[in-house]
């Protein structure tokens, strides 16, 4: 094991990966010198050099067509967006190409894509370069939405995104990346689809992924304070979600609050509350409860933007609500 942050775990990924197979390469905006918007590619363009790491004009768009293209030709691109918020530049490549091709023509084509997304709240950086998109994917037929939690899993996650046959959406939420944790040096790599219960308990189930799910194991800190035993179950893919794990966390604890920053309107945290009622409402000791966003664009004020954000005290008052019920 090796103590790296994540923004190293992420780099370190990528240059493992392009290492083991020549077909990887990365594409995108300020990736060479300047090394990605948030210092993921440091040092890659020196190691690989421009044909492995190729920069882009400003044209989201473009480049996304042009890695689509050369999945569907034997290569394993991963794609950098600056900020997810500039997906939408993209979505027709990504929505009505790379996910279809699998399902159009069968075994006559693949698309092994990866669309690395830093994504979500807390930086104050505004309406535009804030949102956590990650639910239209989950919406979207043939593509697969990752967001891990910890160094170890954007590792190990990464890797198996890059070897997937499909286009995966991976995003890494800003506040992440200084964050530090063990990480293996090698060993088998985290399957795509499951579940993580990261804190087991036993009398409220908190559901979420990527910074809340780190969110709301501060928050069961705090909960022990009151004598309330919470598992905190990390989603780490959000499609396919581990309805299992999910089934088998909830039946246990018999209450479950789902946690998410993004709009409350149609999220992740939506589709699981539901998933959970259609499996198992009949193990419920009380009503399922979102703690999300609510539906406004993120303001650029700190002060604002956090009023916004759930937090370890707001998820472990929300918690807290529902064991006393």
């Amino acid at each position: 094991m090796r103590e790296l942050r994540f923004v190293d775990a992420v780099r370190e990924a990528l240059r493992e990966e392009m290492i083991r197979d020549s077909g990887v390469f990365l594409i995108g905006e300020d990736m060479g010198l300047y090394g990605g918007c948030f210092g993921v590619t440091r040092g890659l363009l020196e190691e690989f050099g421009p044909d492995r790491l190729i920069e882009t004009p400003i044209s989201e768009g473009g480049f996304n067509g042009i890695a689509v293209g050369a999945a569907l030709v034997g290569s394993r691109p991963v794609v950098e967006l600056m900020f997810m918020d500039f997906i939408t530049q993209a979505m027709d490549q990504l929505v009505n190409h790379a996910a279809k091709y699998a399902y159009m023509y069968g075994d006559q084509a693949c698309v092994p894509l990866t669309i690395r997304c830093p994504f979500g709240p807390g930086r104050a950086y505004g309406a535009t370069h804030s949102q956590n998109l990650l639910s239209w994917f989950a919406q979207a037929p043939g593509v697969k939405v990752v967001a891990p939690s910890t160094p170890a899993d954007a590792w190990g996650l990464l890797k198996s995104a890059i070897r997937d046959d499909n286009p995966v959406v991976f995003g890494e939420h800003k506040l992440l990346y200084p964050v530090a944790g063990l990480v293996p040096d090698e060993g088998p790599l985290i399957p795509i689809g499951k579940a993580n219960v990261i804190r087991p308990g036993t009398d409220i189930s908190i559901i979420s992924y990527a910074r809340m799910a780190q969110e709301a194991l501060k928050a069961a800190e705090i909960l022990d304070e009151y004598g309330t035993s919470a598992e905190v179950v990390d989603l780490r893919t959000l499609s396919p979600l581990d309805l299992e794990g999910i089934g088998e966390s909830v039946t246990r604890t018999r209450r479950v609050l789902i946690v998410e920053d993004a709009p409350e309107s149609g999220g992740i945290a939506a589709e699981v509350a539901f998933r959970i009622f259609e499996m198992a409402w009949d193990y419920l000791d009380a009503p399922i409860r979102r703690l999300c966003m609510p539906d406004t664009p993120v303001p650029c004020s700190p002060q604002l933007e956090a009023a916004l954000i759930p937090n370890a005290r707001t998820i472990a008052d929300s918690a807290q609500q529902l064991v006393e019920l």
